[in-house]
């Protein structure tokens, strides 16, 4: 039997857990406090959904789990390994709100604003920051067309990671309707949109000069990619120039969106429109958004509007848009650093066998100021201290004595 969690998972100490604790009850009370409510969806869904929805290059990294029993043996007799398969695990939170929403919408109020904090799985190649099971924290609006809904989960995310300690970021925006009546404007055909999209979203890793010939080595018009090149070349992008790129109408929807969430913002923080923002997930069906923050590392946050993905349950498209906060790579930045938690005083009660049940009740009396252990009582206490104190813990009192506290740490 091996003692160690499987590659790309892991444990965690006491200690790494009441700094995850306190970091996602800050991002959840700032939701809850801007009106969104929390739900809960299970980890596994049906591989149909998980197949079929859109979700980019997620989708090769789908966590597959085999039929049971009898069924499982008829598909492995089939010779077809497609049908070994019936469920598999969530590679985000967005597939499974659909589906929650599609199942409960008679029971939610229009516009629902939700919360969901849980855990996903993707089989990637693990590296810092990036595992194969880790927490998200998504906020969405489901039901609304309004524009508002992009201000408002561009604010309130904002809000979250400023109540966690993050305050140097920027938000990043674009979208899907901008960036295809310009690819369609500079000549490239319906069908070539999607693989433009994708060598543009590049440009950072690659430059102007690299999206250039990956495009033409695809083949392109090259006059198509020079009228591309000349736009994305720009150091800022105007809505007249977007307008002259056949980009009007969505570009002027877009800046409103972002000129309301600056009004909210009051330059606490940058908001700025990027044409080569993409994001993978095909569902993604206007505005796509991100937050940059360098400390951290690049991408702490994205999402965006997925209007179509609803109506793939319902038969019926309902308006969705929702953002997503990556917590484990603000977690791991913040535990390399050394971060504590500003949580309650922590005590412990020592007391002798045979008193426990006296002293439980005492310790109960002194929840109000701190989070209380009973512990068994050593001969040698004054070497207890020593390990409580080096265990973090605030004060100490022997119960079967005369109660006397001692602070432990120089803490008073």
């Amino acid at each position: 039997m091996r003692a160690l969690p499987v590659e790309g998972m892991r444990d965690y100490l006491p200690e790494e857990m009441a700094l995850r604790d306190e970091l996602i009850n800050k991002i959840v009370k700032t939701y809850k406090e801007n009106g969104f409510r929390r739900i809960s969806t299970p980890a596994v869904e049906s591989i149909e959904n998980l197949d079929n929805s859109d979700g980019g290059e997620n989708l090769k990294l789908i966590y597959r789990i085999a039929k049971r029993g009898e069924k499982l043996d008829k598909a492995v007799a089939s010779g077809d390994p497609s049908q070994l398969c019936d469920l598999g695990l969530r590679y985000d939170l967005t597939l499974p709100l659909a589906r929650y929403y599609t199942a409960h919408q008679n029971d939610l109020p229009v516009p629902f604003k939700c919360i969901q904090v849980d855990r996903v799985y993707r089989a990637e190649r693990p590296q810092k920051g990036r595992m194969r099971e880790f927490i998200q924290c998504d906020i969405d609006i489901l039901g609304s067309e309004s524009v508002d809904c992009e201000a408002e989960l561009m604010s309130v995310t904002a809000e979250a990671l400023q109540n966690i300690g993050i305050n140097s970021f920027k938000i990043i925006v674009n979208h899907r309707a901008v960036i295809r009546a310009v690819i369609l404007h500079c000549g490239f055909a319906e069908e070539q949109v999607n693989s433009v999209c994708i060598t543009i979203d590049k440009l950072d890793k690659i430059g102007v000069e690299g999206v250039r010939e990956e495009l033409l080595a695809k083949e392109f018009s090259a006059e198509a990619t020079e009228k591309l090149m000349t736009l994305l070349g720009l150091k800022e992008i105007t809505l007249e120039q977007l307008a002259e790129y056949g980009a009007e109408e969505p570009a002027k929807e877009l800046f409103g969106v972002i000129e309301a969430a600056r009004t909210i913002a009051d330059g606490k923080y940058e908001i700025v429109f990027d044409i080569t923002l993409v994001r993978g997930q095909g569902y993604y069906t206007g505005t796509v958004f991100e937050i940059s923050c360098d400390e951290f590392g690049g991408t702490v946050a994205g999402g965006g509007r997925y209007d179509g993905l609803i109506g793939r349950f319902s038969g019926k498209d309902v308006p969705a848009v929702g953002f997503s906060i990556g917590f484990e790579r603000i977690f791991s930045v913040l535990s390399d650093r050394g971060a504590k938690t500003d949580g309650r005083k922590k005590a412990a009660v020592l007391y002798n066998e045979g008193s426990f049940a006296a002293a439980y009740t005492y310790a109960k009396a002194l929840h109000s100021e701190y989070d209380v252990t009973l512990v068994i009582a050593k001969k040698k206490i004054g070497k207890q201290f020593g390990q409580l104190e080096q265990q973090g813990f605030d004060a100490a009192v022997v119960f079967d004595n005369d109660k006397e506290w001692k602070a432990l740490g120089n803490k008073e």
